[in-house]
């Protein structure tokens, strides 16, 4: 008696080789190769992403999205981080029921502005403590 293999699968999205052996191996559900693997799972977590967004800020479909490349699809604040490892945050007001969306922030950013309680006020004298440290004042004035 032969062992014979059974037959390969093949992935469904991929399109028909020319000859059966360039055929990709399919161990994916559906079933898929890697590449396809991944496609469908980024897709996937898109979609649950997008959801999610929508249910808890109450925002359109697709707004994420068009906010995202509003702001150029980096964070409001820095302009560094793009959301690529870890999608940036929806920074919303807490105080408005409504049409609370501020903007997209990356995490740093978004607990800065909480930690200073999205008060103006304290931003700008963290600002003016920038530029002109006291410590830097009280050296020049021992001199």
């Amino acid at each position: 008696m032969s062992t014979a293999n059974p037959p390969q699968k093949t992935c469904v999205d991929c399109p028909p080789p020319k000859y059966p052996s360039q055929a990709r191996k399919a161990n994916h559900p559906g079933p898929r190769c890697q590449e396809h693997h991944r496609i469908v799972i980024k897709a996937r977590k898109a979609k649950a992403h997008e959801k999610h967004v929508v249910k808890t800020y109450d925002i359109k479909p697709g707004f994420y999205g068009r906010l995202l490349a509003y702001q150029g699809g980096y964070c409001a604040i820095c302009k560094r981080a793009r959301g690529v490892t870890k999608r940036l945050g929806v920074d919303h007001d807490h105080k408005k029921p409504t049409d609370n969306v501020r903007g997209l922030l990356c995490l740093n950013c978004n607990q800065v502005i909480a930690r200073f309680r999205d008060d103006p006020e304290l931003f700008r004298r963290a600002a003016r403590y920038l530029e002109n440290p006291p410590g830097y004042e009280l050296l020049i004035s021992e001199d």
